[in-house]
């Protein structure tokens, strides 16, 4: 039964307010719902306000699914402190990213595909929006540059390309497992993968 919002004093609200609202009515709905049971009219009602004010917003609930996940993540940064070792940074980095990415958010992604596939293809453009709401390579870049000022990586060597293997890696074996990583993994990403690309020679 979805939650009802009879009896509470009415809100207006504008603006940010009104979209942060609406953003956390609809990662509600998919919180207790899923995707495949996510609707307009629920989060409308979860937020106490009417479809019309989501439909000019959104164009559907992919859309709306879409910018839900961006804004949860966006509220729930992933932060890594200096560690003096890009090794252990990047280590915490994707573990503390696949804590947050699983297993709601991956389900709902792939949940997503079919109503995303006439527009898309695939995920690939869903995953460059919402690396955009949610700054997902600021703090790998930041622990990389790090790095480089520590002379354990060689700056000539950080094309976009390579900067994103470690989180392409993570996300792929997300994807495919639907669970978080483990320190194995993560080493190995790490160890085998990324850091022989980026080291100075």
């Amino acid at each position: 039964m979805r939650r009802s919002l009879v009896g509470a004093p009415p809100q207006r609200r504008r603006g940010a307010a009104l979209e942060d609202a609406l953003l956390e009515a609809a990662w509600a709905e998919l919180e207790e719902h899923g995707y495949a049971d996510l609707t307009i009219e629920g989060v409308a009602q979860r937020a106490g306000t009417s479809r019309p004010v989501l439909s000019r917003r959104w164009a559907g609930r992919a859309e709306l699914a879409v910018a839900a996940i961006g804004h949860h993540f966006a509220l729930n940064p992933v932060n890594v402190p200096d560690l003096g070792s890009v090794r252990e940074e990047l280590a915490l980095l994707l573990r503390k990213w696949s804590e947050r990415a699983t297993p709601a958010p991956v389900r709902f992604m792939l949940d997503l595909r079919n109503d995303l596939a006439p527009a898309r293809g695939d995920l690939s453009g869903v995953r460059r929006n919402l690396a955009e709401q949610i700054g997902e390579t600021d703090m790998l870049e930041e622990i990389l540059r790090r790095g480089v000022a520590r002379g354990e990586v060689d700056a000539e060597k950080l094309s976009p390309r390579v900067t994103a293997v470690p989180i392409d890696l993570a996300r792929n074996e997300i994807f495919v497992t639907l669970t978080k990583l483990s320190d194995q993994v993560i080493y190995e990403i790490l160890d085998l993968v990324f850091l022989p690309l980026v080291r100075k020679n």
